[in-house]
């Protein structure tokens, strides 16, 4: 894929994030959005791992600016399109696409609420306390509403990028594969 084919597609992925930002779900301190996983499914697949990180950096930046995200958009984003974009590429060449996809797009959860929400925590951490059962019962709080979120978009994600490859959509935009 060519470089303005690219930059043209990470827009559009930043402005459909923004465009659907106000599906929300308040989630303490934070604004969970499966609407930022169904993209980072769709921009780790289709853009790769940096594509993704830009993608959901600007989405980020773009929904606290706006008031639809908070500071928890950058550790709740960027981790799960990095981590789809890492797998689709290692997975397409060693499994079948359709496999790939999936377990791919899967993958998603993993990147945002061990990973993100880890980042997320430590952030946090300082305004809740130090005794290691408020940091546990934090964490677990904090991994549950960023995992269903997670899951939520992912799946989404799942269904969409599977939709778009069998109607053969990506193939007649890129005139190529993915």
């Amino acid at each position: 894929m060519n470089r303005i084919k690219m930059i043209a597609l990470a827009s559009i992925f930043a402005a459909l994030t923004l465009a659907i930002s106000p599906l929300w779900i308040a989630w303490g301190p934070s604004k969970a959005f499966p609407g930022q996983h169904l993209i980072n499914v769709l921009s780790g697949i289709i853009l790769g791992p940096l594509g993704a990180t830009i993608v959901s950096t600007i989405s980020g930046t773009l929904r606290i600016m706006l008031g639809t995200g908070t500071i928890f958009a950058y550790p709740g984003g960027i981790p799960g399109g990095i981590i789809v974009g890492l797998t689709y590429r290692i997975l397409r060449r060693i499994t079948s696409k359709r496999r790939a996809l999936i377990i791919a797009s899967l993958t998603e959860p993993i990147g945002t609420v061990l990973i993100g929400g880890t980042l997320a925590y430590y952030a946090i951490d300082p305004f809740f306390g130090s005794t290691m059962h408020a940091r546990f019962a934090t964490v677990l709080l904090l991994y549950y509403g960023w995992a269903i979120s997670s899951v939520i978009g992912s799946v989404l994600g799942v269904i969409t990028i599977l939709a778009l490859e069998r109607t053969k959509v990506i193939e007649l935009v890129f005139g190529e594969k993915i």
